[in-house]
């Protein structure tokens, strides 16, 4: 029974984590920087990184006291390398590279992206059928792949060709003058709304595409509720505009039910071409409630991780760094910080 440390780094939470046999996980202590980064609506790269540093030892020691283990009980020692942002991702390679080499353990790199996909995983210990449609919404990934015979088989198949569907609910919340980080707010208040009061556009983009774009959903939010420029309408410069409680539900509602609507299409589609058994989502929109009551509908059985184990954390790369400590797959100690995700179409 491997006993994996994780670390995560790779944006604004600073992670790390104790995952026994690949799902037991002993410890699981974030650090989060949401207040640090609320009054700017969005993550400040350099804000983070200098947190990561305040916050990386005293994650370590809480986690270890959590678990109940200490430094000489550890198998490995697993980070999420790539993607994120490079100052975030530097803090934690750089903690990890320093306990390996120090414990003489072995290194694990891992992708940030693939190790949401693993996160159905922890706790319970689940194998979806494969092959599968894997899915990864969050503020900084949507996208797509096809999960082959095992967890290391994984292949891009589709990706946002703009934003990403975490941040048009972020974007969609300042323009409703609503709080950061925006999926939540609007999650609970769309459940106030009428999902079909408002008629906001689906792009599907071709016919059998499995890319996404939410631009246009975003853009037509800030056209409604502000007016549409050029058109005579009257066009609300400046705060967020006034509206009553009821209308800021009905538009949360008719957002998300596009946003959810494009989704499910795009995970049948993505079934029908991968042939696929299951559906395997991850990343922090996965949380959303609409989403997960959406996908009760496909035509095969979907996969969620619990709640707490959508949004970063580490236990989800020490846990897929269960997968390549088995497989004998190590990283050299010039392991390097990436910005881009291992899969790339």
């Amino acid at each position: 029974m491997p006993v994996i440390l994780g670390i995560e780094s790779t944006c604004d939470e600073t992670g790390a984590a104790v995952v026994v046999d690949g799902y037991d996980v002993r410890s699981n202590v974030v650090a989060s920087q949401v207040e640090l980064h609320a009054k700017y609506r969005g993550v400040v790269p350099e804000i983070a990184s200098r947190a990561h540093i305040e916050n990386i030892l005293p994650v370590f020691r809480e986690s270890f006291a959590e678990a109940g283990v200490d430094l000489s009980g550890v198998d490995a020692v697993a980070v999420a390398h790539r993607p994120g942002l490079i100052g975030s991702l530097l803090v934690g390679v750089t903690a990890a590279k320093t306990l390996a080499w120090s414990l003489g353990k072995p290194l694990i790199g891992v992708d940030h992206v693939h190790a949401h996909l693993y996160s159905v995983a922890l706790e319970t210990n689940r194998t979806p059928s494969m092959p599968a449609a894997g899915l990864v919404v969050s503020g900084g990934h949507t996208a797509l792949y096809r999960v082959g015979e095992g967890w290391l088989d994984v292949e891009l198949i589709g990706s946002t060709i703009d934003d990403a569907v975490g941040e048009a609910y972020d974007k969609v919340a300042a323009i409703l003058g609503l709080g950061y980080p925006g999926g939540p707010v609007l999650d609970k208040l769309a459940e106030k709304g009428d999902p079909q009061s408002i008629h906001f556009p689906r792009t599907l983009l071709g016919r059998d595409s499995l890319d996404f774009s939410f631009s246009g959903l975003k853009t037509a939010v800030l056209y409604h509720v502000r007016g549409v420029p050029g058109r005579g309408q009257d066009v609300k410069a400046g705060g967020p505009p006034e509206l009553t409680e009821q209308q800021r539900a009905d538009i949360a509602a008719s957002f998300q039910a596009a946003c959810v609507d494009v989704i499910v299409k795009k995970l049948r589609r993505a079934i029908d071409q991968v042939g696929a058994k299951s559906v395997i989502v991850g990343g922090g929109v996965s949380a959303n409630r609409g989403l997960r009551a959406a996908l009760n509908k496909l035509p095969v059985p979907a996969f969620v991780p619990p709640m707490k184990y959508c949004t970063d954390n580490a236990a989800m790369s020490a846990g897929l760094a269960d997968v390549y400590y088995r497989e004998g797959t190590f990283s050299d100690l010039d392991l390097d910080a990436v910005t881009y995700s291992q899969f790339r179409s």
